[in-house]
């Protein structure tokens, strides 16, 4: 068995079923992936370097080591993942159209990330640099903010978030005036 590096360069792979296989030893650069399944398939060490995955499944897959540089996921089901176990040396996001419910960011740094339409129902967001990062029309019901570095973050047009001022760095972060009741729930008044 070998472990040569298979190198990847401005392809596009499409309809291609990854459900459930391993994928090793693998670097790919500016490639596509268009309605690719990568269900419950493992990832390990693999690097994606300014890769673009539209339309892609990525339900319960092992994404240990795996380097995601400038990587961009459009319309993507992204689910459950730990992505506190990537490469931490490759890993930039941006993020749109996505279902990233139950995804785990605890203690990454995921500075000026770009969440567009998104669905981050009960991710973990505890202990993550966000400073600079905007979250467009997305849906961050049950997303845990815990010590978080918020400072710069953009709300505005964001949804159903709890988020304590006192337990997170918020200088400069933007929100809207409708949005009080998502900074001030844990006194629970009655705002109107």
């Amino acid at each position: 068995m070998t472990n040569e590096i298979i190198t990847h360069e401005n392809k596009v792979f499409e309809n291609v079923n990854h459900s459930g296989k391993i994928l090793r030893n693998r670097e790919f650069y500016k490639c596509t992936f268009v309605m690719c399944d990568f269900t419950k398939s493992d990832l390990r060490g693999n690097d994606f370097e300014d890769c673009t995955f539209q339309d892609c499944n990525f339900l319960m897959t092992e994404i240990e080591g795996v380097g995601f540089r400038s990587a961009a996921f459009i319309g993507c089901k992204i689910l459950g993942i730990d992505f506190t176990r990537c490469n931490k040396l490759m890993f930039s996001f941006r993020f749109e159209n996505c279902i990233m419910d139950y995804c785990t960011f605890f203690g990454t740094k995921l500075k000026k990330t770009h969440f567009i339409k998104c669905s981050l129902k009960e991710v973990d967001f505890a202990e993550t640099d966000l400073s600079s990062s905007i979250f467009t029309n997305t849906d961050l019901m049950g997303a845990q903010f815990s010590n978080t570095v918020l400072e710069k973050a953009d709300f505005r047009s964001s949804t159903n978030f709890s988020i304590d001022p006192e337990s997170n760095k918020l200088k400069k972060a933007k929100f809207s005036a409708f949005q009080l009741e998502g900074l001030l729930y844990k006194y629970q008044l009655d705002i109107v």
